[in-house]
């Protein structure tokens, strides 16, 4: 048996060139995690291959140079190629493998035995390539065991590596170096290792031909195990990526699909408001300081509600659909229609002057009012639009929308069926005003920015206080103090107004306590206005009843006021409630009488108190007036109903006058006492 001896100073450079060749490769392969277009990824990856096979290769075969043969010794060409070729096939499948976006263990594993399978596959090949005059090789099992184990844990160290520092901007050289360096070790610990397990006999006995003859099977048999090995794996990892390709295309699809979803209207299939926010954010970009305007036309359906209503949601959905389906048409590659609510749709269109903003408004409308068949029936409907542009109504979103909703309202106002172009007129900007403050209202209601201001009533005879009336102010943190009017309607709109009635009702029962502990009756009694909504409110009556049983005051000190229209709306249901308050102890009081439509007839059953004459009568009373011969009829008659009347709105003594003259028993006015806060009220500074 011959051992092998080693040229140390070619063992030096066998490692140098694989050091080379193993560094080149990696940063070959490291392109492939950087974006490259596809179209030269598989150019990279065979390049990759073919770098990193030949690193093996070349460092077998100068580390064969390197080693002291006991005999001349030449190379078979067949196995020399096939060895390179089994490097550069595993090379280039375990590059590719450990590319991807991810690596799980078992992609690592797989990779690692691939790559180990394939470097001693061409080591093995490269020897059996060897051919040596008189001497014949044998190798050690457990040895050429060991090494194949040396060649997947180092590969399978090194993928690792590669893939944890692929992205690795700062010192990457130093990272790739490191990476070659675990690579070469892999290489070279293999290739010596394989070495070790290699000892050569001269042929000069039948033993020893035997056992070089069972060697030489040996070697073959473990070639062909290797070689076979890779061919398994590389096909079970080709399917199993083909099948997780597969899935990945499946939730690459499912998830453009949600995504799509988020940013679609799920009926009309048009971009909702998501996409809005998007998309306008990109047409600002583009067009500021740019000359060239962007028309945003806000379109509703008028009595939309009516149609869900008398032939059902269905039907109402159908129509949108076939809406959406006709403006569609008008649509072109400078426009876009999105659905932004129930029966809202906006249109945007670049590059628009204000006369093709209104000719396609014209058009729009025009296509709402052809007629709709939808399941047997025809349906017809008309349509407002708005129009705001972009810059001249507004340099974002939210403005736009909210000029051209304004606009849009001006349209219904103006009967419908038509569409308006945004101005800064009066009404518009106090609708602009209107849903700034309703937005604040909101905020009011939470934090109770509320205040009870007090107008005090006077007994027409002796001018002596005979009660107040407890009137609502907002505190408004940056408009001051807001009176009714500028915020009560906005309230019943959004429903806000049930929470603030019930806030006033508690306060002015919380006064009533303070004023019946401090025997203030000149105060009393409080009388607060209850809204149409709150005065058909379900709880009405249990809050009431709530409100009584904590703060222990006498019912008969609180008076609601309800408004003649409140009352007139549902006169059976009216009579019922007031039946019931009046049990409670309740007094009660018709305000704003003469503005609506009652008659004495329905009048004279209603179980309340007090009757307050409008303050529209008052305002242009005059000795002999028709305002007075109106005011001498109700006064008389309420009188003989067993009502007490009340005047409201006086601001000059000749009012005065002439309302005692005519038998009204209060008066309330600007003349007498205005609205004051609770400190002026007791301090009497109410003049």
């Amino acid at each position: 048996m011959t051992h092998i001896h080693y040229d140390y100073s070619l063992v030096l450079g066998s490692v140098g060139v694989a050091l080379l060749a193993c560094y080149f490769a990696i940063s070959l392969e490291q392109l492939l995690f950087r974006r490259t277009k596809p179209k030269y990824e598989k150019i990279i990856l065979v390049a990759s291959g073919a770098v990193l096979g030949a690193a093996i290769w070349c460092m077998h075969f100068v580390g064969m140079q390197a080693s002291a043969m006991p005999s001349d010794f030449e190379f078979e060409t067949g196995l020399t190629l096939t060895s390179y070729g089994i490097a550069f096939v595993a090379s280039t499948f375990a590059i590719w493998l450990t590319t991807r976006p991810t690596l799980p263990f078992a992609r690592l594993v797989l990779g690692a035995v691939l790559m180990g399978l394939g470097i001693s596959g061409m080591h093995y090949t490269g020897m059996l390539a060897l051919k040596m005059q008189n001497y014949e090789a044998y190798y050690d099992p457990l040895i050429v065991v060991c090494s194949i184990i040396i060649a997947i844990c180092g590969s399978g160290l090194t993928f690792w590596l590669a893939f944890k520092n692929k992205y690795v901007g700062h010192r990457s050289v130093f990272v790739k170096l490191a990476v070659a360096a675990i690579l070469t070790i892999t290489i070279v610990s293999m290739h010596y290792t394989g070495m070790a397990a290699t000892s050569y006999f001269p042929v000069d006995t039948e033993r020893l031909l035997l056992q070089k003859q069972a060697s030489h099977d040996l070697i073959l048999f473990t070639i062909l195990f290797i070689t076979s090995l890779i061919f398994v794996a590389a096909f079970s990892v080709a399917m199993l990526e083909q099948r997780l390709e597969e899935r990945n295309k499946q939730l690459s699809k499912a998830n453009k699909e949600l995504a799509n979803q988020a940013v679609q209207d799920n009926l009309t299939k048009l971009p909702n408001r998501l996409y809005l926010a998007e998309y306008a954010h990109l047409l600002f970009t583009e067009h500021r300081g740019s000359s060239e305007k962007i028309a945003f036309l806000y379109i509703d359906l008028d009595r939309f509600k009516a149609v869900n209503d008398v032939f059902g949601h269905h039907v109402g959905d159908q129509l949108l659909i076939q809406l959406a389906n006709r403006i569609h048409r008008l649509l072109n590659e400078r426009s876009r229609l999105l659905r932004i609510g129930g029966d809202e749709f906006l249109m945007v269109i670049e590059k628009a002057t204000s006369d093709q903003a209104n000719q396609t408004a014209q058009r729009i409308l025009e296509l709402i009012q052809e007629c709709f068949y939808i399941a047997g029936k025809e349906i017809n409907l008309s349509g407002s639009i708005g129009i705001a542009m972009f810059p001249e109504h507004g340099n974002n979103l939210q403005d736009l929308l909210i000029n051209a909703d304004a606009a849009m309202l001006t349209s219904k106002y103006q009967g419908r069926n038509t569409f308006s172009m945004f101005s800064y007129t009066v009404d518009q900007h106090e609708a602009k005003s209107q849903t700034k403050l309703i937005n604040d209202l909101y905020k009011a209601v939470e934090e109770q920015q509320f205040i009870l201001f007090y107008q005090p009533k006077f007994k027409a005879n002796d001018y002596s206080m005979c009660g107040v009336e407890a009137l609502i102010r907002w505190k408004h943190p940056s408009l001051g103090m807001l009176t009714p009017n500028m915020f009560i309607g906005g309230a019943e709109k959004t429903g806000l107004i049930i929470p603030m009635g019930y806030w006033a009702l508690e306060q002015a029962c919380k006064q009533i306590q303070l004023w019946e502990d401090s025997e203030n009756d000149q105060f009393l009694p409080i009388a607060v206005n209850l809204s149409a909504i709150q005065f058909e409110h379900k709880h009405l009556f249990s809050n009431l009843e709530n409100l009584f049983e904590r703060y222990r005051i006498n019912p008969s000190n609180l008076m609601i006021e309800i408004t003649e229209s409140t009352a007139m709306h549902h006169i059976d249901v009216s009579i019922r409630t007031f039946e019931r308050l009046r049990k409670m102890g309740i007094k009660l009081a018709i305000d704003d009488f003469g503005t609506g439509h009652s008659s004495f007839l329905y009048l004279k059953n209603l179980p309340v108190d007090e009757l307050k004459i409008d303050k529209g009568f008052i305002h242009d009373l005059a000795p002999n007036s028709k305002e007075e011969m109106i005011l001498e009829s109700i006064i008389h008659l309420a009188v003989k109903l067993g009502l007490v009347v009340t005047a409201e709105g006086i601001e000059t003594p000749l009012q005065a006058e002439i309302l005692t003259r005519l038998g009204c028993q209060q008066m309330q006015g600007y003349l007498l006492g205005l609205p004051v806060d609770l400190n002026r009220l007791e301090a009497r500074e109410f003049v």
